[in-house]
């Protein structure tokens, strides 16, 4: 296991700067996500722990030594990639044996065959040992991936978008393998996605970046009911928050390009007052309910029939609004509705900023 600690991080590469001034901190036997967009820095966080790059600028910490001098082999991290790094002639055994066999390990053919069968048993990839890498599926590629990572037993797991090539119902099956197998081996991971789905199901703690910053670290829980600022707020949750622009006024909310108003009862940090400015309310898809004589009248723009659930899109006027409902609502398009918040769940932004009057101040 490892502590990893990075201090005012800068990486350029020519005129182009990937990360400015990143502090993050991943715990002892923590499964931390980095999630992000294409061309956020996740990447090349995940390269500078490796060793595989150098910071610009900043330190990096693993269990409290800085190994900016150190390369990639004395750092004793392992990397797992999207593109499966196997040898496609070898045996999955010979493939899981492979790290092991390095002049600098001088690891005893008995703890080899140890320790690949354990990989093999904690992955169920036991029945593949003899099978040619060339021969397997995708998710089966996959785990002889995370397998070879697992024999070297690292201080750190380093998982670059491991799961983004598969099918989306192994995808769904191995996020469940993979947090059962930290949580088994209790070591430390760092994995990076772009997929809030993966981030929010299988981290301890969330590490939000948006070109090149890390705007907000968290538990799942506070990444998503207390979003930092309106970036956040659109990038966790599935559908994403609802972000209407307006302002308070005598304790009500009010839309103005909707020309509705609707109870608000949230509270603001000590010093950031709400009334009269411009504001951006941010409201989750199931905090919005249909109700006979609800204060806002809409028409259902679109039915998304989730099985268990259903997204409706709801206009009012030019704009819309997304709403969670049972499976059982029914709804038919064009339709007219009417729909209420939980005001106790509004979330106040600054329109100017961005930023969350929770956090402001």
């Amino acid at each position: 296991m490892a502590h990893i600690q990075l201090k005012n991080i800068t990486k350029k590469f020519g005129n182009h700067t990937a990360l400015k001034g990143l502090d993050l901190e991943i715990a002892d036997g923590e499964f931390f996500v980095l999630l992000g967009e294409t061309g956020a820095g996740k990447t090349t966080t995940l390269r500078l722990i490796a060793g595989l790059e150098t910071p610009t600028e900043g330190q990096i910490f693993i269990d409290g030594v800085d190994v900016g001098t150190w390369g990639a082999a004395e750092r004793d991290v392992a990397l797992v990639l999207q593109q499966y790094s196997l040898y496609p002639r070898y045996t999955v055994r010979q493939n899981l044996e492979f790290p092991l066999k390095s002049k600098i390990r001088r690891i005893e053919p008995k703890e080899i065959e140890e320790r690949v069968a354990r990989a093999a048993k904690t992955l169920r990839i036991e029945h593949l040992l003899e099978r040619k890498t060339d021969r397997l599926s995708g998710g089966e590629m996959q785990r002889v991936s995370i397998g070879r990572a697992i024999v070297r037993q690292p201080r750190v797991f380093l998982m670059d978008e491991p799961l983004s090539a598969l099918d989306a119902k192994l995808r769904e099956a191995l996020r469940t393998e993979l947090k059962n197998l930290q949580m088994n081996l209790g070591e430390t991971f760092l994995f990076v996605t772009h997929d809030q789905i993966e981030a929010m199901s299988m981290g301890d703690k969330i590490g939000v970046l948006n070109n090149g910053y890390l705007v907000q670290t968290g538990t799942p829980n506070e990444i998503y009911n207390n979003p930092l600022n309106t970036f956040v707020a659109r990038s966790v949750g599935s559908p994403p928050m609802n972000l209407l622009d307006g302002k308070l006024s005598g304790g009500r909310a009010i839309v103005a390009p909707m020309r509705f108003e609707l109870p608000y009862a949230g509270a603001t940090k000590a010093g950031a007052p709400g009334e009269d400015r411009p504001l951006i309310f941010g409201i989750r898809p199931e905090d919005i309910y249909l109700e006979p004589g609800a204060p806002v009248e809409a028409q259902v723009h679109d039915v998304e029939n989730h099985g268990v659930e259903k997204i409706l899109t709801l206009r009012v006027g030019d704009e819309t609004v997304r709403a969670t409902v049972p499976a059982r609502t029914e709804v038919a398009l064009e339709e007219s509705v009417r729909f209420a918040w939980n005001p106790e769940k509004v979330v106040l932004f600054d329109q100017t900023s961005g930023v969350s009057l929770r956090h402001a101040g």
